[in-house]
């Protein structure tokens, strides 16, 4: 099957995480994406240069200093194949850009990344703030996802799926704005509904929707359908401590694979960045059969 965006061409100057997130998915998509860098490059790729390495796969990445009259008609010359310009810079940086009206005459949709919108869209943030404004953070840890950043990718690529649609329709200056703290506000929504908030139903309310200590790690227990928490309560407790007392008598390796065999949501809790492989908890369920 072809692709859904095959043909379409992506340039972006978007660079951290939430540009480059959506332009890897887009790449997914079809689309040829190129990556238009500053001379010293994207800083993901100085922090996490796995990641970022990934996420240029089968992109082609052009080093351009767009303030440089050469580079900008090289930048220039990029555009006029384009179908969209994905950037992620705040709004002032892209006026001095002057690049809006350009677009508008080569009918090249712009799709932008902003951290803030309206009085505070000149307001500087990242992942960390708009979280912190939306109430998903339990001081004074920090957060292990940027939420924030990868919701606001994933609306990114919706956006530009919607300019891209409009453009087939015959409007020009196709212009969409993905805002980042909206972002982190829908992202919140299960605290501020009162579903995930400590304490809540699904922050701690139910024995059977948690995480217990084993005989030698962690697992995630999310026994919310009745029968699931009745099957749970057979086999292993009902009560918080009837949980917490069995669930540390075996090891992990038990555990899930007694969660497999009952049919139960239950699995091992991974350790950060050590992610659990599908092989490996069939290797160690295979061993507890």
């Amino acid at each position: 099957m072809p692709h859904p965006l095959s043909g379409i061409v992506v340039v972006s100057v978007a660079i951290n995480l939430p540009g480059p997130l959506a332009a890897s998915r887009l790449t997914e998509l079809g689309a040829t994406v190129i990556k238009v860098e500053p001379p010293q490059g994207d800083p993901l790729g100085s922090v996490a240069p796995h990641w970022y390495e990934e996420l240029i796969t089968g992109q082609d990445v052009v080093p351009l200093d767009l303030k440089d009259p050469s580079s900008r008609s090289t930048f220039e010359e990029l555009l006029a194949d384009a179908d969209v310009l994905l950037t992620s810079m705040r709004p002032s940086a892209l006026a001095r850009l002057d690049l809006v009206e350009m677009l508008k005459t080569r009918g090249v949709a712009l799709v932008e990344i902003v951290g803030h919108d309206g009085a505070r869209a000149e307001q500087p943030g990242h992942d960390l703030t708009y979280q912190a404004e939306h109430g998903t953070l339990l001081p004074p840890d920090l957060p292990l996802v940027p939420v924030a950043d990868i919701l606001g990718s994933e609306r990114a690529v919706v956006a530009t799926l919607s300019a891209l649609r409009q453009r087939e329709q015959g409007l020009q200056g196709v212009h969409e704005r993905v805002v980042l703290e909206e972002a982190a506000h829908a992202a919140a929504a299960g605290v501020r509904h009162g579903l995930t908030s400590p304490g809540a139903v699904l922050g701690g309310a139910i024995p059977a929707y948690g995480m217990y200590a084993t005989a030698d790690g962690f697992v995630a227990v999310a026994a919310v359908e009745p029968h699931f928490a009745e099957r749970l309560a057979r086999l292993i407790g009902g009560t918080r401590e009837e949980l917490t007392r069995a669930f540390a008598t075996q090891s992990t390796a038990y555990w899930t694979a007694l969660g497999q065999k009952q049919d139960l949501p239950l699995a091992a809790v991974a350790a950060p960045g050590e992610p659990l492989t599908i092989s490996a908890v069939a290797s160690a369920t295979a061993g507890q059969e």
